[in-house]
């Protein structure tokens, strides 16, 4: 077994999100407001997972000298061919994972569970996996949910999953450019706590930061929740080391500026490990903040809200955009203020009186000196109020940042509770904003009452950009008999919005396996190609990740084109 395990990831739990002493239980106005919306009979916890002595494994395929090989490379405690490793690596955390592992279905697990602790160990093992031809799965914080590490065999003679959680440490700090080095495998948390007694913080903060590694945080070009100000992944990092197939890939560089041809660092950011490893980053980093200002706005309506934050990022002073940039649809503002307590029905009811009946809730954090800071948030009220904004003061910002990790754990409970539960998401221009909330929501709602019963969208703004805006979706129905075809059925009519709406098919939960069949709308035949000769040139034999990011050659008519 392998020695390698923090407390924290040696507690997570194999059938769902993370540690479980972290989740907090629906309280009884919750239960009562998801029966009633949904029309549920019932949200009595009659769904727990199976045992996990009743989860079907298959059987290891690979042979005693191929793990002896390995054991070779890595030390024998560093390779692990154990029921439980082979079943918490078997996939990511989308709710099909999730459903497939709750049933007891783990068939698809890796044959074996390696742990490299470094560079060279990795390059040893994919020297092996293409002799012996293995697929090989890097797998970082197993946070994925589009099917980016499923262990798909791929024709191969077997699959092995690379976890990276041995190669944590902060490599390098330069004060003058403000960059770091990283090794791939560190999680969000261990980072910022390297960075912190440098003063400087990475800013990078997404929902799965409890999890989720640097090395995902590339490979996915994910953007954090305060990716508004600090920038997406793909915006802060300067250079990568991939180990591939045919050998090292050093990718980008530490000069400020270069154009010494096309940006091959492009070529590695996005990967999703099909090309290879990630096995260690350089990233930009900032001051840490001295301080956070919060604010919170009503708008009349989501649409009124979206034009607001529009102004804020184009007429607004560029160091005045706030690094959080928060806007709820009102179904998302109702439930929020449905199920936040007394404070919150008490500014619903402030509202109302003031003529906003169904608000829309937008969430701002300012950073820098307590002066600085202030003074951005009196500056960009004056934008806000003259977009119809009511403000409400600090309160709903600085709740939603003490929970803002917290959703995933729901989903859980919810499960437990037969509610099907998902997100997706998407970015479109200011001038398709609206459409795009709007076909999406429909599509999602009219998927998810295709077989009757109640359901609910929620909505929100979570990234802004001068041209636009990302739209991310909630969505929640009882959850039904086959609830693996109810996902496929919803995911589908979403995807299919989104493309027809012109938006992107993915803004930052990346392409896995999901939304590959959608690549060809957005990068065409000739862009899908291109892809195919990257992969060509750095894994010939094609062991890397498969069925990941490029799509397959249509044979239906009716694909997505």
């Amino acid at each position: 077994m392998v020695t390698h395990l923090t407390e924290e990831i040696s507690r997570s739990v194999w059938f769902g999100w993370g540690d479980p002493a972290r989740a907090r239980p629906l309280t009884p106005a919750a239960l009562a407001y998801l029966r009633r919306t949904l029309r549920l009979a019932s949200v009595e916890a009659a769904h727990p997972p199976v045992d996990l002595a009743d989860v079907r494994v298959g059987p290891v395929t690979l042979d005693e000298g191929a793990l002896v090989e390995f054991r070779a490379i890595t030390g024998a405690g560093h390779v692990s061919t154990d029921a439980t490793e082979r079943i918490r690596h078997a996939g990511g955390k989308s709710t099909p994972d999730l459903l497939r592992r709750r049933s007891g279905d783990a068939l698809d697990a890796p044959d074996a569970v390696v742990y490299p602790g470094s560079s060279a160990e990795v390059r040893g093992i994919l020297d092996l996996c293409v002799k012996r031809q293995l697929a090989v799965v890097a797998f970082g914080g197993g946070t994925s949910v589009v099917g980016g590490v499923e262990p798909l065999r791929g024709g191969f003679a077997g699959v092995i999953t690379l976890d990276l959680r041995r190669m944590d440490r902060l490599l390098h700090v330069d004060r003058l450019a403000r960059t770091a080095s990283f090794e791939a495998g560190i999680r969000g948390p261990a980072l910022e706590a390297a960075l912190a007694p440098h003063g400087f913080t990475l800013g990078h903060f997404p929902q799965s930061h409890q999890q989720a590694t640097l090395g995902g945080y590339v490979a996915t070009r994910s953007a954090g929740q305060a990716s508004t100000g600090y920038g997406r992944s793909d915006d802060l990092v300067k250079s990568v080391h991939l180990e591939t197939p045919v050998g090292p890939f050093d990718a980008g560089s530490l000069a400020p500026g270069s154009a010494a041809g096309p940006k091959l660092l492009d070529v590695v950011v996005g990967s999703e490990g099909t090309l290879g490893v990630i096995t260690s980053a350089t990233m930009k980093v900032s001051p840490a903040p001295a301080n956070k200002v919060y604010g919170a706005w009503s708008f009349p309506t989501f649409e009124a809200g979206a034009e607001a934050m529009r102004r804020l990022r184009q007429d607004g002073a560029r160091g005045d955009m706030p690094p959080v940039c928060r806007l709820s649809d009102t179904d998302e503002t109702a439930s929020t203020f449905k199920l936040g307590g007394a404070k919150t029905a008490a500014l619903s009811r402030y509202l109302a009186v003031r003529g906003q009946k169904t608000p829309a809730l937008a969430l701002f954090v300012w950073e820098g000196g307590r002066r600085e800071a202030t003074a951005r948030r009196r500056r960009s009220a004056r934008i806000l109020r003259r977009g119809g904004g009511i403000p409400l003061g600090p309160l709903p910002g600085r709740s939603w940042e003490h929970g803002r990790f917290s959703a995933p754990y729901l989903r859980d409970e919810l499960l437990t509770r037969g509610v099907y539960v998902e997100t997706l998401e998407t970015a479109a221009t200011w001038g398709r904003v609206e459409e795009t909330y709007r076909s999406v929501r429909r599509a999602i709602l009219n998927a998810l009452q295709e077989e009757g019963g109640g359901a609910y969208v929620q909505t929100h703004i979570s990234h802004v950009y001068s041209d636009g805006a990302s739209l991310y979706f909630t969505f929640l129905a009882g959850l039904e008999d086959d609830g693996l075809a109810q996902n496929a059925r919803v995911k589908a009519a979403a995807s299919n919005a989104i493309v027809a709406a012109g938006a992107t098919i993915t803004h930052h939960h990346a392409v896995g396996m999901d939304h590959a069949p959608y690549m060809r709308a957005e990068i065409g035949d000739l862009g899908v190609r291109v892809l195919a000769g990257i992969k060509a040139t750095l894994d010939p034999g094609g062991i890397m990740n498969p069925g990941k990011l490029i799509p397959a050659a249509p044979t239906d008519p009716e694909a997505p084109r």
